[in-house]
């Protein structure tokens, strides 16, 4: 595994933990509906806040990600494309020969 995807699955649980958290604590909070939706308010805020540098930099990781993996798949799109365009173009060839053989 590369330090780069230890990173992303060390965020990545990082993340899940903090939810498990919250979802917890909402569950088992004796308040209001109205006082537990400001507390989560307060708390989404905060944590954006305090983590805005990490937030940010996961989520320019997980774009280079995604971009990478869109051009490995154009890459692969395209040369399965040419081989399909290149069996046609043979199979064509061929009939062609065919047809102009009088025997």
């Amino acid at each position: 595994m590369s330090k780069e995807d230890n990173s992303i699955s060390f965020g990545m649980g990082l993340l899940a933990g903090i939810l498990g958290g919250v979802a917890a604590a909402i569950l088992y909070a004796p308040k209001s509906g109205a006082e537990t939706r400001e507390d989560v308010k307060n708390f989404v805020n905060e944590f954006a806040q305090k983590h805005a540098p990490e937030i940010k930099e996961a989520k320019k990781q997980a774009l280079e990600s995604l971009d990478m993996m869109k051009y490995k798949l154009e890459k692969q799109y395209n040369k399965i494309n040419e081989h399909i365009k290149a069996k046609q173009m043979a199979k064509a060839k061929e009939m062609e020969d065919q047809s102009y053989d009088f025997n």
